[in-house]
């Protein structure tokens, strides 16, 4: 526990610290240097977090991973609409003013700002308002916009510090921690080490199998007389969350270029509302799941989920050249999208019960997949056209779809863990009656 709190602290005020600098930055050497390290703390907290969740809730982390997930769509949302008045100023470019004040696509947005701070594409200086120049003028708010959401974040850090002080894991307060300690604890601070049934501790003291430390869940004793299904429900749980998230990721990146292109050739003021429709009903279908989440299982949702992704892409390739079907569509995938990593999360850990490597892997899975799908999808349709976009989704919803069957075969062959020797089980996968609290 220790060792997630520092880790969330630490990338926590990391992110506040990059968002601080990246307005400084003057390299794109340096910029790249800074947000790689934003997407490492980033990367830490989706894990760690997840991870906590896990292994405090258990059988019950469902509903609380779907809680998580809600405001992690609910941040991605409000993130762009904060920021949004900086980057549409329309001093920057009078010849774009309109689009870009009008336009609800951020992206579009930041692309033009930031764009037009070169000096090959800067409007006269007689366009501008006088007394800055407009380099000067886009870069100051652009600026405006990382600073706040730096300060946005600073209350997460001081919250996890604030949860350090308590726990008494700060340095200040380790020479006081054994003033506190319990009779049962002192007990054992008294005793000399010894091998004792972990049933026979103190509830607060039992054994938590699996997560002594971050990396505990890569040690070669975890993995000692696990059946072959053990890692062939890890891949194919990954792949699954490879697909979903890619498709996520892939989708909000390019379904406005996909509307402004032939044939639909949809004006930039309606594509722009694509991406915010999409995140909107993503942030309402992770809302929508907290309560469902507690009476449908996990695996139902996510099959539920899975064909719906494949139904709602196989109705937009049919009805490619309608734009009513695309704003439609946009929607039902931000639905059917929205619970598939939570719900996939705690499926897998139903299956295991092993509190270790698995949500490691899976989350990994999944922020490989959201960049490597939209880098593909981004060669493909640059060189095929955009009608390619949704042939892709169809395709990678479908691979979505049988890697899932086939997580549901391996879980069939997966042995319960009764049926498990003890002295081969890995560690991790005891008998859960053994820490019951």
């Amino acid at each position: 526990m220790a060792q997630s709190l520092w880790a969330l602290f630490t990338s926590s005020l990391a992110i506040s610290l990059v968002f601080a600098v990246i307005p400084l930055c003057r390299d794109v050497k340096v910029l790249a240097l800074v947000m790689a390290l934003a997407g490492l703390a980033m990367g830490c907290i989706d894990t760690v977090a997840n991870m906590q969740l896990v292994r405090i809730y258990q059988k019950d982390s469902a509903v609380f991973l779907q809680v998580l997930h809600f405001f992690v769509g609910f941040g991605a949302l409000l993130s762009p609409l904060i920021a949004d008045p900086f980057l549409s100023e329309t001093d920057c470019s009078p010849a774009n003013s309109t689009a870009n004040a009008t336009s609800s696509s951020h992206l579009f947005h930041a692309h033009q700002v930031l764009g037009q701070r070169h000096p090959k594409v800067l409007p006269q200086s007689n366009q501008t308002a006088p007394g800055l120049p407009p380099q000067d003028r886009a870069g100051t708010h652009v600026s405006y916009a990382f600073w706040i959401m730096a300060l946005i974040n600073l209350p997460v850090p001081v919250a996890v510090l604030l949860l350090l002080s308590k726990e008494r894991l700060l340095t200040c307060c380790l020479q006081r921690s054994p003033l506190l300690l319990s009779a049962d604890e002192l007990a054992l601070e008294t005793q000399p080490p010894q091998r004792e049934d972990p049933s026979s501790l103190p509830p607060k003291l039992q054994p938590d199998p699996g997560h002594e430390d971050l990396l505990g869940c890569c040690q070669r004793r975890n993995f000692r007389g696990a059946p072959y299904s053990f890692f062939a429900i890890h891949i194919t749980a990954a792949l699954v969350l490879f697909m979903t998230d890619g498709m996520t990721g892939m989708y909000s990146a390019f379904v406005y270029s996909y509307a402004v292109e032939k044939p639909l050739s949809v004006g930039h003021k309606v594509a722009g509302y694509l991406p915010s429709l999409f995140w909107g009903f993503i942030t309402l279908g992770r809302l929508f799941s907290i309560p469902v989440s507690s009476r449908v299982k996990p695996a139902t949702m996510v099959l539920i989920n899975v064909v719906g992704v494949v139904a709602t892409f196989l109705v937009l390739l049919i009805f490619s050249y309608n734009v009513v079907f695309l704003f439609v569509g946009t929607a039902s995938l931000g639905l059917f999208l929205s619970s598939t990593f939570p719900s996939m999360l705690a499926y897998t850990e139903d299956i295991l019960q092993y509190k270790g490597c698995a949500t490691t892997v899976l989350v990994t899975g999944a922020a490989i997949g959201e960049m490597v799908l939209q880098l593909l999808v981004g060669s493909i349709f640059q060189a095929q056209g955009s009608y390619s976009f949704l042939v892709c989704g169809v395709i990678f919803g479908c691979l979505a779809f049988a890697f899932y069957i086939l997580l549901l075969f391996f879980h069939r062959m997966h042995p319960g863990l009764s049926s498990v020797p003890t002295q081969d089980k890995p560690y991790g996968m005891e008998s859960p009656e053994c820490y019951q609290r």
